[in-house]
């Protein structure tokens, strides 16, 4: 069957190259090509036009206001019944879109989940990688959600779901996966379907990136329990900080809760950094704790903005 390759961007021109690169190095090469210009001010289109003028398969079109009007204009030029997505600022690994339309191919699933890893450059990108996302070998595959960086499914499915949700900006992804579920169609994983992705670069732009996430959350009503229990737990955080005053003991409680809280990210950085010299692994072995909190204090602030958003749009 015909698989159409599609992404949306906007003002990439410094690593669209990159992914279109990834992209016609597939073992198993896309019928076409399909990049939505999301109204570059850079010379994203340039780039592309570049490839489509060597006889690349890309197709350039234009359109769309956010992610996901972009994702459902680059959809409705494709030409295939198989529809691969991914993102820009991305590297597909050679045998991504081999891996990932395999079960749509033999029938077994309507829409398959790829897998995304962290491809650090710097110490700050990995403790930020280790710390915040899941290696393969974590992961459920029977739990594990589709993101749109990484994911294949029928353009059936997409048309009988009414696309991605336009009036989402963030969290657009997930609430496809929810509308395919309720929707009666079949979903898998394909863990070995990987794109390659460089976490932020910073501690603020990691807050700017988990505020935007959680923002989506609260504007879309997305794991409500979730945000509750980190509310809940740094609640307790202070309450003990609180106990301490009277009952100094109370103080050992932190590290004990703070070590179970980064044992996942401890582990994955303690074998991520072997290559480091001495100095500098020590240094990066200190950042979980940091990153985690700034990460959580982005998404307390976020989310009550999103449900704020929310009960004004009603």
């Amino acid at each position: 069957m015909e698989v159409s390759l599609i992404c949306t961007v906007k003002n990439e021109a410094d690593n669209i190259a990159g992914l279109l690169d990834s992209m016609l190095a597939q073992t198993r090469r896309p019928d076409e090509i399909v990049v939505n210009d999301c109204g570059s001010t850079d010379a994203t289109a340039a780039v592309v036009r570049s490839y489509v003028d060597r006889g690349a398969p890309v197709r350039l079109v234009a359109g769309g206001f956010n992610i996901s009007s972009g994702r459902n204009n680059a959809i409705r030029h494709a030409q295939g019944p198989l529809i691969a997505s991914t993102d820009a600022g991305l590297t597909l690994d050679p045998h991504w879109l081999e891996r990932i339309i395999a079960p749509l191919e033999i029938g077994e699933a309507d829409l398959v989940a790829g897998f995304y890893r962290a491809a650090p450059r710097s110490t700050i990108e990995l403790a930020i990688g280790a710390t915040n996302y899941p290696e393969a070998s974590e992961v459920d595959p029977a739990r594990f959600l589709a993101a749109g960086q990484s994911v294949a499914f029928r353009k059936v499915v997409w048309e009988q779901v009414g696309g991605y949700p336009e009036w989402a900006d963030h969290c657009e992804d997930l609430l496809f996966d929810r509308a395919v579920a309720t929707a009666g169609f079949r979903s898998t994983a394909a863990l070995g379907a990987v794109v390659d992705f460089t976490p932020r670069s910073s501690l603020a732009a990691l807050a700017r990136q988990y505020f935007f996430y959680a923002r989506g959350d609260g504007v879309a009503n997305l794991w409500p329990r979730r945000h509750a229990i980190r509310y809940a737990t740094y609640a307790t955080l202070w309450l003990v900080v609180l106990l301490a005053r009277r009952f100094p003991a109370a103080l050992a409680l932190i590290p004990l809760g703070l070590a179970v809280y980064t044992r996942a990210p401890y582990r994955r950085l303690w074998r991520q950094s072997r290559h480091l010299a001495a100095p500098k692994r020590a240094f990066v072995l200190t950042l979980p704790p940091l990153v985690r909190l700034v990460g959580d204090c982005a998404k307390m602030i976020g989310y009550p903005v999103g449900r704020l958003r929310r009960l004004r749009s009603r």
